[in-house]
Order: structure tokens, then sequence, then C-alpha cells
């Protein structure tokens, strides 16, 4: 019940639907991206990016005890949140990818709307970023290194 009342809270603050591909070799191939390209210019890497985190999060949800869905989250202000995990309680934790290795605050802008939407249903941020250490960024959010995702 409470899924059904986030996701129409969503289904209003989405403005368009978002295409997420899975394989992010295929983005790469379909974006004619190159390892010249990305050794010069980042400035397409943080979509591919954001493509292989879904997919390893989609394969970690996939085996998790418990039910999940993956989300995305884009209000009328544009503050956007690349993937929000829910439960089968409703409960939320965003996740926001940044190729980048330093974190700022205006990283965060889209993981504080998403709380304030999500009021007590929303449980943590996570800003997975490009470097090494793990920081609490304050009111529920943290900055996590991307090699988070595999346990190091």
């Amino acid at each position: 019940m409470l899924f059904a009342l986030f996701h129409t809270i969503l289904i209003y603050i989405v403005k368009t639907p978002k295409l997420q591909f899975i394989d992010a070799g295929l983005l790469t191939t379909l974006l004619d991206y190159s390892t010249a390209e990305a050794q010069h210019d980042r400035s397409r890497f943080g979509k591919i990016l954001e493509t292989f985190v879904y997919g390893e999060l989609l394969k970690h949800s996939s085996t998790a005890e418990g039910d999940y869905e993956l989300l995305y989250y884009r209000d009328l202000d544009m503050l956007e949140v690349d993937v929000v995990i829910e439960n089968a309680s409703g409960q939320v934790i965003g996740v926001e990818v940044k190729a980048s290795a330093t974190v700022n605050a205006g990283d965060l802008r889209g993981l504080q709307k998403l709380a304030s939407v999500a009021g007590d249903l929303f449980k943590m941020g996570i800003l997975l970023y490009d470097g090494t250490e793990t920081m609490p960024l304050g009111d529920g959010l943290w900055a996590a290194p991307l090699s988070t995702l595999w346990g190091q």
C-alpha cells in the first residue's frame, strides 16, 4: 500500500519516463564512446557509469532477501536521483552516481529533495563517486566509493 502511495507521488513528479540500459558496454558502443574520448573528455562518461551502477544494483536486488524495485526520481524543478531503491514497505534509499573524485553540495540536491518528499520513508541517500573515502554528509546522506558495490 505504501508502495502504491509513493509510486503515485512519483508519477506526478516525474515529467518523462527514463529509458535505462542494462548493459553499459552496449550503451558505450551505441554512443560510439571510445577509450580515447574517455581519456580526453569525460562529459558523456557519467551516463555510462550510471548505467553500469543501475545494472549492478539490479543484480543485487534480484538476489537480495525481500522485494525491491528500482525507480527514478525527477521533480518539476528537474532535481533528480539516479536510482531510488524501494522495498515492499515503501521505504526508500536514494542513490546518486557521480563520475567525479570529489563531492560538492550541489551533488546532494536531488537526494535532499527526495528525502523531503519521502519523509519518514526515506532511510538513506548514497552518493557513489570515484573517490576512495566513505564520508557522512549529514541528514542520512553518505558519500561512498563506487567500489562499495563490490563490498570493498
